[in-house]
C-alpha cells in the first residue's frame, strides 16, 4: 500500500515508519499537517496515518481534504489526547478508524490487513458486477457486418430521449438490445423496467400499465404504481407490443402524446418521465395493414427503427456466440469440442429460435458432452436416416512411388467426409451408413 504518514513526533514518525517499510508498504512521512495536505495534494495514497494534534493543521484538516478529493485513501486518526467527542467527529467526517497512543505496531497492521481485505472484497465485488452485467445485460455479441451496424447504430441513438421501436423474430435478442440503449444512455443510473404484452392478461395490463388508486376495484386496498410510475427517471421496455390489445392501444397513444398516465380509480392525471423503447416479433406495418396494430401509434413508435437480424444472417458469430454461451453457463466445466466437423453442422443449420435456440444448445451441450452435435441439434436433417448415394472416387495413383499408408489414410479421409455430408453431420447416422461402430468411427474422427 502507498500510505502518508503524518505525525510530529519524530521518535514515532521514524519507528513506525520502518515498521511499516519492512511489511512492504511504501511509507511518505511528513513532519506537520501542512506538509501532509501538500503531499495529499500531489500524490495518490491508499492509507492516510495522521496524528490528530499537528501544527499548522490537525489531522481533521488532513481528513477533511482526503474526502474533498473523492475519500479514496483510508484515514486513520491517531492521538494521544483521546476523547469520546474526537472520536466521533472523526468518524462522521469519514474516517476509517481511530486509535489511542501509546500503541503497538501490531495494532496499525492489523487496521491494513482489514483495509486489505476490504479492497480485495470492493474489488471482486466490482469485477463480478462486470462480468454479470456483461453476461446478462450489457453484452451484444458478435462482430458479423450486420452486428457491428447495430452497435453503431445503438450508440449513435442512446445519448437520445427518441422513442425506440426493436424488430426482430423470437430469440434475436430484443431485450438486450433495449438493455445496451439503456446503459449506454443518461439514464442509465435510473431504473430499467421491461413488461411483456403477451404475459399479461387483457384486463390486468391496464392496472399494470397505469397503476391504480385504492379503492378503485374489490381487492385495491392500496395504491399501485404502474409501470410507467416504478420507471421514473429511466427506460421502460414494452415487449411484444404486437400483442397489445386495440384497446389498449388508444390509452397507450394518449400516454405518449400527453407524457402523463391516468390511474385506474384516480382523479389526477401523473407526469412520467421515461424513455419508451418497445419491440414486436413480428412487422407492425404488416400488422397496420391488417387492420390489428392502429397506424397512428405505429408511427409514434417507430420514431428510431431497429431490425435485428436472423442468426442465420450472421452465422459467422456463431463461434463467438458458444463461447459467451459456455463462460455464461459452464460453472467451471470442461467446454465441449468444437472441431471443423462442429463447426461446419452448426454453420449449415437454419436457426429457427435464432439466438435463444443456440444458447439453448450450448446448456444441452455441457450437460451432455458425450452426444454429438447432431443428435443435439433439434433438427430433422440431423435426425434423418442417410439417403443412399455413390461413395466418394479414390485419390488418383502416382506411378512413380506410392506410400502406402498415406495413400491408404487420403482414401479413409475422403469416405469420412462423404459420410458425414451424407448424414447431415451426424456421426450416428455416418457410422451406420458406414456400418461401423459408432466409438470406431468417433476414434477415426478424432485421429
Amino acid at each position: 500500500m502507498r500510505i502518508l504518514l503524518v505525525e510530529d513526533e519524530k521518535m514515532t514518525r521514524i519507528a513506525l515508519g520502518d515498521t511499516l517499510t519492512r511489511e512492504g508498504h511504501e511509507v511518505t512521512p511528513c513532519a506537520d499537517g501542512e506538509e501532509g495536505l501538500a503531499a495529499i495534494a500531489t500524490l495518490d495514497f491508499d492509507v492516510v496515518l495522521t496524528d490528530l494534534r499537528l501544527p499548522r493543521a490537525d489531522g481533521l484538516d488532513i481528513l477533511a481534504e482526503v474526502q474533498n478529493r473523492g475519500g479514496r485513501a483510508r484515514v486513520i486518526i491517531m492521538t494521544a489526547f483521546a476523547s469520546t467527542e474526537s472520536a466521533v467527529k472523526a468518524l462522521r467526517m469519514g474516517a476509517y478508524d481511530y486509535v489511542t497512543k501509546p500503541f503497538q505496531p501490531d495494532e496499525i497492521l492489523t487496521i491494513l490487513g482489514h483495509i486489505a481485505q476490504l479492497d480485495s472484497v470492493v474489488r471482486e465485488n466490482q469485477e463480478l458486477k462486470v462480468r454479470i452485467r456483461n453476461l446478462d445485460s450489457g453484452a451484444i455479441v458478435g462482430n458479423s457486418p450486420a452486428m457491428r451496424k447495430l452497435k453503431q447504430t445503438i450508440q449513435a441513438v442512446a445519448s437520445g430521449e427518441h422513442t425506440v421501436l426493436i424488430q426482430g423474430p423470437s430469440g434475436t435478442g430484443k431485450e438486450l438490445v433495449a438493455r445496451a440503449i439503456h446503459e449506454q444512455s443518461r439514464r442509465s443510473e435510473a431504473p430499467f423496467t421491461g413488461i411483456n404484452c403477451a404475459a399479461i392478461p387483457e384486463t390486468l395490463l391496464e392496472s399494470e400499465l397505469f397503476g391504480y388508486r385504492k379503492g378503485a376495484f374489490t381487492g385495491a386496498d392500496r395504491d399501485h404504481a404502474g409501470y410507467f410510475e416504478r420507471a421514473r427517471g429511466g427506460t421502460l421496455f414494452i415487449d411484444d407490443i404486437d400483442d397489445m390489445p386495440p384497446s389498449m392501444q388508444v390509452k397507450l397513444l394518449r400516454v405518449i402524446q400527453e407524457r402523463e398516465v391516468q390511474p385506474v380509480g384516480g382523479r389526477r392525471a401523473v407526469p412520467i418521465d421515461i424513455r419508451l423503447v418497445a419491440a414486436s416479433k413480428t412487422e407492425l406495418k404488416e400488422s397496420v395493414a391488417a387492420g390489428t396494430f392502429r397506424e397512428d401509434l405505429y408511427y409514434r413508435l417507430n420514431v428510431i427503427p431497429l431490425r435485428l437480424p436472423l442468426l442465420r444472417e450472421r452465422r459467422e458469430d456463431i463461434p463467438e456466440l458458444i463461447r459467451h454461451f459456455v463462460l455464461k453457463h459452464g460453472s467451471g466445466a470442461t467446454p465441449p469440442r468444437l472441431g471443423p466437423h462442429e463447426y461446419k453442422v452448426l454453420a449449415a443449420y437454419s436457426w429457427p429460435g435464432n439466438v435463444r435456440e443456440l444458447e439453448n444448445l450450448v446448456e444441452r451441450w455441457l450437460a451432455l458432452p458425450s452426444l454429438d452435435i447432431g443428435e443435439l441439434l433439434d433438427a430433422p436433417a440431423a435426425h434423418a436416416e442417410p439417403p443412399a448415394g455413390t461413395p466418394p472416387a479414390l485419390p488418383a495413383l502416382d506411378t512413380q512411388a506410392l506410400d502406402y499408408r498415406e495413400y491408404m489414410r487420403s482414401c479413409e479421409r475422403r469416405l469420412l467426409d462423404w459420410a458425414l455430408a451424407r448424414s447431415g453431420g451426424s456421426v450416428t447416422s455416418a457410422a451406420r451408413l458406414l456400418q461401423l461402430p459408432r466409438s470406431t468411427l468417433r476414434s477415426k474422427l478424432e485421429e
